[in-house]
């Protein structure tokens, strides 16, 4: 049977693939005569030699073919000791007719186990099913799989699908978990590729132990001296144990897409700064006391456990052999993961001993309530890596607003994570790095979601306030109902809007960021609740995609208005800051969708923009500068009329005077300078509006001259006094302060209230 085992290659051998791999551009030396055939096949000239008759060339790699080189270059960096060499790697499947081969693009090999990919790129985001190419895959899958341990007997076969910009649709992802293969998309091999440059081939057994999880280890002694105790109502072994034994089982995933079923996954990545200080602290001998602290998962069954024929009366400790798991993955790393992983690599994995205190079967939450309790007083807990706690922590909480709170984490994280979410490795989940494409967080996800009426409201004592459109009064089946859903209609916006959606947080992008996300979620709560309201769709029995026709219709004028969006409308939006920025983009969502469906009215919607207009701006303008006139009028002449020449000293108070005299001064002497005559400004001229309610309310000039006058007749009985009588003078002058700025606009309510001060204040007499 022919296979190309001359070209699976180690040692330096394997080296020298590495450092071809790693290059982007193939280079060539070929006669003169045949550069016109190459240059037409996409090569480039790139060198001359002495001999005339020989030239250089160079050609960038296929996008495959680097693709397939970075998921070599993973395994080589893991720890895989022997690799395919080449592109021309195959392997015969069919014991009847030997020539008939399969295409290998990358075939790792370890003393336990091989690894078969198969890799599909393309240079831009793209979808594409590839449902004939799998079933021809596993078709062949016993044949190649028999032949691997024909060569390489007494391993673990496991046979992985890659690909790169291609967005996953669900049948070829069913067909790959049926056969049993792995599916690994750009964001699986980014994570894997940034652990291993943390943990060097350490990384090689978490891959191991996602890949064979709960699949056993041979030739693994397992049996350690142990110490049985009881804590907390828990069962706990304490014992010493070579790193590189808990390094097999152990794992430790920090929370990203490639881990949402293993969970709870709520650890911290292990960072490699921290990581080169703790192995060089070992490596020069250096060793750590305290207890590694580990979860062993035995589904139920227990740990065997030798108890020794010696006792120590009067203690609850019991001593004898413990029989660890032999299974890849069994051992969850709670705390300590530094100091575990600190030993790959080192001198001291297999001649040290470190300290553990494994518990057993320990519950999720259990786990993650020992991990907070822990590192209470360590470094603090990321904001985003505790909102993924709170889908485990919360999902089943006797509160049922607690529950809610979970299941909106757990939304925001899937369509983050799953393979065929259009916002896959769109959202920062726990500690990954945000980047202009990976820019929405699982807070705000989380936020538009609470918003919205997709799911149930409850009060105090559980008590519900307002039923959900989506909610099955169950968190697990409320998520399996509403997730398609939500995933189907960002689906279609996304196809609609391809340029716009791929832009994510650069070049003014209005989609795949925070506030533009949100308000597309909401803008599809506002048309769900439309559409239930008016008996037109039935979210909790009827069909989706019955359902979604008729929601297509009012989300397209949506798409419409994102696509024909013009350079002023994106800096309009995107320039507006505070608390109101969330609010803007998705009233002007709804009113994309209300210009083009006039059937789609959403409560608050003809308000705001009519607030928004800056109709009102310049006639409140005028007002205030009225209004601001007449106060300061009457002031001068009650206070002038009282105290005579000396008014401005006897009725300010110092500070106001103080500070008006500096200004008044100032702009005398810039003048002075500047133009050289001399000239005097009034003092009074530089108090400001607020700065008259201090001079109202200043000794006896309340009682004196303006209780009479500065009380507005609908507040004639508010409690409190003078002070609060006299606060819409305050709240004017914020007026005037925020008409500073040209992006602000007058509502309709502020402005009724300025009109309603200047109509009373106008039909005051001066005199």
């Amino acid at each position: 049977m022919r296979t190309d085992w001359e070209l699976m290659v180690s040692g330096k051998a394997l080296t020298s693939e590495k450092n071809t791999r790693k290059k982007l551009f193939i280079t060539e030396k070929i006669a003169l005569k045949d550069l016109p055939a190459y240059v037409d096949n996409g090569w480039e000239k790139s060198a001359d030699y002495k001999n005339p008759k020989i030239v250089s060339v160079i050609k960038e790699k296929s996008i495959n073919e680097q693709f397939a080189n970075t998921v070599w270059l993973l395994f080589a960096n893991m720890g895989f000791y022997e690799l395919n060499k080449g592109k021309e790697f195959s392997i015969a499947y069919d014991f009847n007719d030997y020539s008939r081969t399969e295409h290998i693009d990358v075939m790792a090999v370890d003393d336990e186990t091989i690894l078969i990919a198969t890799c599909h790129a393309t240079s831009s985001k793209a979808e594409r099913s590839f449902s004939k190419e799998i079933k021809d895959l596993i078709s062949k899958i016993d044949g190649i799989r028999k032949v691997a341990l024909k060569q390489y007997p007494g391993r673990k076969i496991k046979f992985i699908w890659a690909t790169h910009n291609y967005i996953s649709n669900r049948h070829d992802l069913a067909l790959l978990n049926d056969a049993g293969i792995a599916y690994f998309s750009e964001s699986i091999i980014e994570y894997y590729s940034e652990l291993t440059k943390h943990l060097g081939s350490c990384s090689r057994y978490q891959l191991l132990g996602n890949l064979f999880a709960n699949q056993e280890i041979k030739n693994m002694e397992n049996r350690v001296p142990a110490i049985l105790g009881k804590m907390g109502g828990y069962t706990y072994y304490s014992f010493s144990i070579e790193p590189e034994k808990l390094l097999k089982i152990g794992y430790v995933l920090h929370r990203s897409e490639v881990n949402q079923n293993m969970m709870p996954s709520y650890q911290r990545i292990i960072k490699k700064k921290r990581l080169q200080e703790v192995r060089s602290f070992i490596n020069e001998g250096g060793y750590f006391p305290n207890s590694i602290i580990i979860n062993i998962h035995t589904n139920g069954k227990g740990l065997s456990f030798d108890q020794s024929s010696n006792k120590v009366d009067g203690t609850l400790s019991k001593i004898g052999i413990l029989h660890i798991p032999k299974r890849y993955r069994s051992a969850y790393i709670i705390d300590g993961q530094h100091r575990l992983y600190g030993y790959s690599d080192s001198v001291y994995s297999t001649t040290n001993t470190i300290p553990v205190v494994a518990f057993v079967d320990l519950e999720r939450s259990e786990q993650i309530k020992l991990f907070m309790d822990i590192n209470e007083n360590q470094k603090a807990v990321p904001k985003s890596l505790r909102v993924t706690l709170n889908a485990d922590m919360l999902w089943d909480s006797s509160d049922l607003s607690e529950q809610r709170q979970a299941l909106r984490s757990k939304i925001a994280q899937m369509l983050g994570e799953e393979p065929t979410s259009p916002l896959n490795s769109r959202i920062v989940i726990g500690e990954n790095e945000s980047t202009p494409d990976r820019s929405i967080t699982v807070e705000a996800i989380q936020s538009a979601l609470k918003k919205c009426r997709f799911f149930n409201n409850y009060g105090k004592k559980n008590i519900l306030q307002r039923e959900g459109t989506f909610d099955c009064s169950n968190n697990q089946e409320t998520c399996d109902l509403f997730y398609p859903f939500i995933e189907k209609c960002l689906l279609f916006i996304r196809e609609s809007c391809l340029p716009e959606w791929e832009r994510g947080d650069r070049d003014s992008g209005m989609l795949t960021m925070n506030r533009g996300i949100q308000a597309v979620i909401r803008v599809i709560d506002d048309i769900v609740n439309m559409l239930v309201e008016k008996g037109m769709v039935f979210p909790k029995s009827q069909e989706l995609d019955d359902m979604f026709g008729i929601i297509q219709y009012y989300i397209k004028p949506l798409t419409d208005y994102i696509n024909n969006l013009n350079t002023d409308q994106r800096k309009d939006l995107r320039g507006y800051f505070g608390g109101g920025a969330d609010t803007r983009f998705w009233r002007a969502y709804q009113k994309a969708v209300a210009d083009a469906r006039p059937d789609f009215k959403p409560e608050g919607l003809d308000e705001f923009w009519q607030n928004e207009t800056k109709v009102f701006n310049e006639e409140t303008k005028t007002m205030l500068y009225e209004i601001e006139s007449k106060i300061k009028d009457i002031i001068f002449v009650r206070l002038k009329d009282y105290y005579g020449d000396g008014w401005l000293i006897k009725g300010l108070p110092k500070t106001v005077y103080s500070r008006a005299k500096s200004e008044a001064d100032e702009a005398v002497y810039d003048h002075i300078s500047n133009n050289g005559d001399e000239m005097s400004i009034p003092i009074w001229n530089y108090v400001t509006l607020a700065e008259c309610k201090s001079i109202v309310l200043n000794g006896k000039n309340w009682s004196l001259f303006f209780e009479d006058t500065f009380v507005r007749p609908e507040e004639v009985y508010l409690a409190g006094g003078k002070d609060p009588k006299t606060d819409w003078i305050l709240r004017l002058n914020t007026m005037v302060n925020k008409l500073t700025n040209e992006s602000y606009s007058v509502s309709g309510k502020d402005y009724s209230y300025v009109k309603g001060i200047y109509e009373w204040l106008m039909n005051i007499l001066v005199f």
